[in-house]
């Protein structure tokens, strides 16, 4: 068990002084972000909000995939969402390797074969942020009332671009 303690030391340092007991759950910014899993990224600071402000969706490449078309569709009818960014990195690991790469390199590191593994890859960072903000506009139960942008996040500078 100790290979937690670090964590939930600061956990209980976390709570001493927590705030956000009751908080009815909703996107107070009404904003949903879907970004990547990337550490470098702080999805609240890096526009300026705080806990209780957005609801954040991440995972590898920062992709709209059908888990987090789910997570915008109960954002927007049921947690008050009407902007969504959609936000990938600049240096990412799956936009910048082949899915051949990342497989013979979790195969090193696990020592066992990985090939069986699927890793989405991003072969053109800027198409796939056009078609994901294409899913999300076109998807059935997001209204045109929502506005849907696709930004790029430099991690060496922490600014957001525009793309989309």
């Amino acid at each position: 068990m100790g290979q937690f303690d670090d964590l939930i030391d600061a956990n209980q340092r976390f709570a001493a002084d927590f705030s956000l007991g009751g908080f009815d759950g909703v996107a107070h910014a009404g904003v949903a972000i879907v970004t990547c899993m990337d550490s470098r990224i702080d999805p609240l600071g890096m526009v300026g909000l705080a806990p209780g402000d957005a609801k954040i969706f991440r995972n590898p490449g920062g992709r709209v995939t059908p888990q987090a078309l789910e997570a915008l569709v109960l954002g927007v009818h049921l947690l008050k969402v009407d902007r969504v960014m959609i936000v990938p990195h600049t240096r990412c690991a799956v936009a910048s390797s082949t899915e051949a790469e990342l497989r013979r390199r979790v195969a090193e590191s696990a020592g066992q074969d990985a090939s069986w593994q699927a890793f989405h890859v991003v072969d053109d960072q800027a198409r796939a942020l056009a078609e994901d903000v294409q899913k999300v506009r076109s998807h059935p139960l997001v209204p045109d009332t929502v506005a849907v942008g696709g930004f790029l996040y430099d991690v060496d500078t922490g600014l957001l671009t525009q793309k989309v």
